[in-house]
């Protein structure tokens, strides 16, 4: 019998359930320091190997396009020295006076027939003289074009090697950790099963969890417009423009509204952060960030996740930048009120005040 997506996850899911003892989330003693940092930087191997994974494959996708517009780039060449032998032509002719010879034969012509008729030629060999340079112009334009594309590209897959290089030596010297802890540990074997149920639930469930509560919290902002229609008097005027003034826990109530899977998550504004955190079918989670106001591409109220923790181990800087990208959870003052702009998001005890500026 064959499982759609939804049952055979649910399958795993509850399968990993009864096998696995995760020690992270179902054991009764406290993990110790020494076990809790090998789980952590264990959880890192494997998502910053997931980053490297990431970008050996943006990698390639770079360098096809590299390859592909030196190509390009040959192709234009050839094209734009056909142009340029003709524009040259073209201009050569008016400077060694064979378009004056024309004009003049147009000015002396004897009948208006044949005034007509020189005009009719001049015009063609003058229409066919804007082609010639309008395409030499048009093909050395496009040539700087895929030339800038090219030395940008070109770029960014030296970036791409520098991170890859980075994050290489960083999964490196956490595996060196690892295997130095595991080589110390007066019980190695416990070590090494704790290491690979935590990999076995984290890739088969963890994960595709924590992305789930992701999608959830992203829908959810989305519908950030509802929330002003709901709480009309979180928007007032002054002098400089607008406030919207947040409540937590009116805020709190909006999102448990949008989405059931987050209705068992409390979202806590302190001085500078705000705090997600909530539990479900023995999966923690925490999520701390702040808001930052970005005018590119767009104005908007971005979202940053300074740190997320899974059943207690912190995720790398990878996930985070990765769930960052993949799920935005901020929000448009412009489609509030169209002709405004946020300059300011500040977080205070219970409250997430938003400045709002006319930009007309």
């Amino acid at each position: 019998m064959r499982l759609n997506k939804q049952y055979k996850h649910l399958f795993i899911t509850l399968s990993l359930l009864f096998i696995i003892t995760i020690p992270v989330k179902t054991s009764a003693a406290p993990l110790t320091d020494e076990e809790l940092k090998i789980l952590n930087d264990s959880l890192s191997i494997i998502e910053i190997d997931r980053e490297v994974s990431r970008i050996e494959n943006r990698q390639k996708e770079t360098q096809q396009s590299v390859s592909q517009l030196s190509e390009q780039l040959g192709y234009k060449n050839e094209q734009i020295k056909t142009s340029r032998d003709a524009a040259g032509k073209r201009l050569a002719a008016y400077y060694m006076g064979e378009r004056e010879t024309l004009l003049g034969a147009l000015l002396s012509a004897n009948s208006l027939h044949d005034f007509f008729t020189i005009l009719d030629y001049y015009q063609i060999i003058a229409e066919r003289d804007h082609y010639v340079l309008d395409t030499y112009q048009n093909e050395y334009a496009s040539l700087k074009q895929t030339k800038d594309k090219l030395e940008k590209m070109t770029s960014d897959l030296e970036t791409i090697k520098d991170n890859l290089l980075k994050q290489r030596e960083r999964v490196a010297a956490l595996q060196q950790s690892v295997d130095g802890s595991l080589s110390s540990s007066v019980d190695p074997e416990k070590l090494q099963a704790m290491i690979e149920e935590m990999t076995l639930y984290w890739e088969n469930v963890g994960l595709y969890e924590v992305r789930r509560y992701f999608r959830a919290l992203a829908a959810a902002m989305s519908d950030f417009p509802d929330f002003m229609q709901e709480h009309e008097s979180s928007l007032t005027s002054d002098k400089n423009g607008y406030t919207i003034v947040v409540q937590e826990s009116d805020l709190n109530d909006f999102l448990h509204s949008k989405n059931e899977l987050l209705t068992n998550m409390s979202f806590q504004f302190d001085e500078g952060i705000i705090t997600a955190q909530g539990s479900r079918e023995g999966i923690n989670l925490k999520v701390e960030g702040h808001y930052t106001v970005e005018n590119e591409p767009q104005n908007c109220i971005v979202f940053h996740v300074d740190r997320l923790l899974f059943n207690g181990l912190d995720l790398p800087d990878t996930t985070r930048k990765e769930l960052e990208t993949d799920f935005d959870l901020g929000f448009y003052p412009k489609k509030i009120v169209p002709f405004v702009e946020a300059t300011e998001a500040t977080i205070h005890k219970g409250t997430l005040i938003i400045k709002l500026k006319i930009a007309l």
